[in-house]
């Protein structure tokens, strides 16, 4: 965006002392990329200089003459030059020959720049290379102490908002460093802008001499009469700004085309207005303003703000604020935040998010000043839901707070009671600190909380947002995707990452799994097995794997080798991919079906994947249900969807819980959490009975602040009873169901997340069996030797085949499972339709 130069500034012409052109500069004197195809007037980081000409000489070469200039009597407090001095080769020393590092000279005299004032004083500056003037080309880190590059610093959107705007994305690292310094190296030629103080500002300038030590250039000088040092911008500030009429925001919910003279504009966003901080429960989302934007910015005190318009430019001045502008309440005081638990007083990790009165984010020191909710972009222990972020801190941090009322609102799972209040800062606050409170104690009933399914962070920022999300167990799922690989240099097949936190240590563990991944048979997830990686981690092409690789084996010889390691086998994100999940249930392969949510203030518990795990319960298998968040962004939330897993007597650790929830006592919630018996027999178990039978099933649910909607006692798949609680966060009763042929009994939870209908928690199953007879759907049976046909039919026609005895081993255990379920069903005596690739009468395709 071109923009009016600060009015700030007079530009001097150097007409009668210019004495070469650009063009004709010696090589060490490159011209500056920024100069090169201007003449006349330009802006340099919103100052004014004339570097004369098109034609004709337009640059004063400065050799081994001093040269004076004729000022006409014009006041200044600082006289700016736009200079450079020439690229000079510098080594190390000549017994240690290395390569040329440009720039890296100290200190050295290039000129005396003399003011001489019209009664006759004068005052003389040394220009020394690296103070007041730098070479063109120089390396990143050396930097000039008291001179600026000509550019602007540049400030960016990530790659991820570039894509959703259709603009060009920057260079991997520019974009998530949202800004890069002018003073960074680069191949460009640069000149420098040094801003010489004039001691004596009320006097007239008579002339300035220049008298020079070794080459340079001046391509421009413009005066000033500013008090405050042109060059030195304020610390970042914030305002609001009334936009006129006809102004509207991008798809990023940010404003272009806008900008300062003399500064950067960091961000230009919506406002977020916040209406009642402490209305929902559950999420409190801003309205987003249609009008206002808050802009962050690092500018000088004298900057002037332009706006695009249809019709030109309209500008703000900083100093003199109109109704249209609001100053923002600058977030500089350092206050110490500290988190603890109330009963045993020691800190506690947690999920916190601050905003002003502005309606602005205040990250904690270290934080993101706007979190990046894109995929893969999730390395930083930071949440993102909706308009409001997050970080996960352990138990206290620093807060850049502004004086006056701050909001904050701390969460820490499912049994904590979250904080959602305001609190004031003034001159004197330096430490603040908050308790929170275990309203539920679902731990010293023996049950703990896992996320099954995690991808990308460290295992130390697992750890924290384990923490923070009153999660156990966090599993890390290394894996590939194409030609990029995540977490695998954090495999060992051993190490249990766990916290250090005082008060609560070892009660949080990351461990790293992998999940192997392909896009038609499907994904399969292996926790906690020991030893060697398994490979390969992905197979059959892109993009779980990449382009070209081989259909290599099936996803049941993956479950195989984790079990001959110890692992746990799960199926992940019901009910997606379906293909060979079926096969690996039918040859009890798989120890869990994962349910996923990446965020439950988006999607709470799929119906579609309650049903596929219906599905095989109705078939006689007992896979309990596991929850995992598939967290591969900010925007997903760890621990979001959860594990609780009944661990009893036995002590907290990996092993164990693998144990525990191979037995088949689990639950899964976005929220409520939910215990059930029947007859006293537990999730997992199995009841035998002669002939028909009345059983009592005894439930349990609880809720810190999700309401509960509506408790439903699920038989065979089908909903028989229905109970709407008295109390929505705090309910228990008994039911009696009768029983009359073999099937299972489970218990459903709605709460409301966004709606009444939502699926909030689910128990897993208890097996009733009646006269030793197996549980059996023969709807569900013809859809599960679907899928065994469909993964078949693809190993058989499309895949792109390995070497001859991997195919014949990857196609042994598909087949195998399509006996074992093929067979069952004509035992059952009942007639089936078969594909056409694998009908009894059909040969294979292979």
């Amino acid at each position: 965006m071109d923009i009016t130069p600060s009015e700030h500034f007079t530009p001097v012409s150097l007409s009668s002392i210019y004495n070469c052109h650009r063009d004709e500069l010696p090589d060490n004197h490159p011209i500056p990329e920024m100069i090169i195809g201007k003449s006349g007037i330009n802006e340099f980081r919103g100052i004014p200089f004339d570097i004369g000409p098109e034609d004709g000489p337009n640059v004063c070469l400065l050799e081994t003459e001093t040269i004076s200039l004729d000022l006409a009597g014009q006041k200044a407090s600082y006289i700016l030059f736009l200079h450079a001095v020439a690229n000079e080769t510098v080594t190390a020393l000549p017994e240690l020959p290395a390569p040329a590092e440009p720039g890296t000279s100290f200190g050295g005299l290039v000129s005396d720049y003399t003011i001489e004032y019209e009664d006759g004083e004068s005052v003389a500056h040394s220009i020394n290379r690296r103070f007041a003037i730098q070479q063109y080309n120089n390396d990143w880190g050396s930097s000039a102490m008291a001179a600026i590059p000509a550019c602007k610093e540049g400030s960016y959107r990530s790659n991820s908002e570039d894509s959703i705007l259709g603009t060009i994305p920057k260079s991997p690292g520019v974009a998530e460093c949202r800004n890069v310094s002018a003073r960074d190296s680069s191949n460009q030629p640069r000149a420098y802008i040094y801003a010489m103080p004039n001691p004596h500002p009320d006097k007239p300038l008579k002339s300035l001499k220049i008298s020079p030590s070794e080459s340079s250039v001046i391509y421009g000088i413009s005066l000033t009469q500013l008090v405050e040092h042109p060059l030195r911008f304020q610390q970042r500030r914030k305002l609001i700004l009334t936009l006129p009429e006809g102004h509207e925001f991008n798809a990023i919910g940010e404003l272009d085309d806008i900008e300062f003279d003399l500064g950067n504009v960091i961000s230009a966003r919506q406002q977020l207005l916040y209406k009642d901080w402490t209305a929902d429960p559950v999420d409190v989302q801003p309205d987003r303003s249609a009008n206002t934007v808050l802009i962050e910015y690092a500018t000088h005190p004298a900057a002037k703000l332009y706006l695009k318009t249809g019709d030109g430019q309209k500008s703000y001045d900083l100093l003199n604020l109109n109704e249209a502008m609001l100053d923002v309440s600058p977030a500089h005081r350092p206050v110490k935040i500290r988190v603890i638990d109330k009963d045993s007083r020691v800190a506690v990790g947690v999920r916190i998010h601050f905003h002003g009165e502005a309606g602005e984010y205040l990250p904690p020191k270290g934080n993101h000043r706007k979190v990046n909710d894109n995929w893969f972009m999730d390395n930083y222990g930071e949440f993102a839901n909706g308009a409001n972020d997050y970080a996960y801190i352990h138990g206290e941090c620093i807060l850049d707070a502004p004086l006056g009322t701050v909001y904050v609102e701390i969460t820490r799972g499912y049994e904590i009671a979250p904080l959602r209040e305001s609190f004031t800062v003034d001159a004197d606050t330096n430490e603040i600190c908050f308790e929170l409170e275990r309203v539920l104690d679902w731990r010293n009933r023996g049950w703990v909380t896992a996320d099954t399914h995690v991808h990308f962070l460290s295992p130390a920022t697992a750890v924290l947002e384990g923490e923070g999300e009153d999660v156990n167990f966090v599993n890390i799922l290394a894996s590939q995707w194409g030609e990029m690989f995540s977490n695998v240099g954090d495999f060992d097949g051993v190490s249990n990452y766990t916290n250090t936190l005082e008060g609560n240590n070892g009660e949080f563990i990351a461990r790293v799994g992998t999940e192997n991944r392909m896009q038609v048979l499907g994904h399969i997830s292996l926790l906690g097995y020991s030893g060697e990686m398994i490979h390969p981690l992905c197979s059959g092409g892109a993009t779980e794997s990449a382009l070209g690789d081989a259909q290599e084996l099936s996803m049941a010889q993956w479950a195989q080798q984790c079990i001959d390691q110890n692992g746990l086998v799960v199926m992940p994100h019901a009910p997606n991919p379906q293909c060979e999940r079926a096969a690996n249930i039918i040859m009890g392969l798989v120890h869990a079906m994962e349910m996923m949510v990446f965020n439950p203030h988006d999607v709470t518990i799929s119906p579609y994947g309650i049903a596929d795990w219906y599905r095989f319960l109705n078939l006689g298998y007992a896979v309990p249900v596991v929850g995992g968040s598939d967290k591969m962004a900010a925007s997903s939330l760890l621990g979001g969807i959860r594990t609780y897993t009944q661990l009893g007597e036995l002590e907290l650790n990996y092993e164990n819980w693998m144990t525990a929830t191979k037995s088949g006592n689990t639950f899964v919630t976005v929220g409520p959490l939910v215990e059930i018996d029947l007859e006293g027999t537990a999730p997992g178990g199995r009841i035998d009975i002669n002939g028909t039978a009345t059983l009592t099933l005894n439930w349990k649910v609880e809720s810190v602040r999700v309401p509960v909607t509506q408790i439903e006692i699920i038989v065979g798949g089908r909903g028989v009873q229905s109970h709407t609680p008295a109390n929505p966060l705090s309910d228990s009763g008994s039911v009696e169901i009768s029983i009359t042929e073999s099937t299972w009994v489970a218990v459903r939870v709605r709460g409301n997340y966004k709606s009444d209908d939502d699926i909030a928690a689910h128990s897993s199953a208890i097996q009733v069996i009646v006269d030793q007879k197996a549980i059996y759907n023969q709807d569900d049976a013809v859809s599960v030797l679907k899928q065994i046909e469909g993964a078949l039919a693809y190993v058989d026609t499309i895949a792109a085949r390995p070497d001859a005895d991997r195919y014949r081993k990857m196609r042994l255990t598909l087949e195998s499972a399509h006996n074992t379920m093929h067979q069952r069903m004509h035992s059952e005596g009942v007639y089936h339709d078969h594909t056409v690739l694998h009908g009894h009468e059909h040969g294979h395709e292979h």
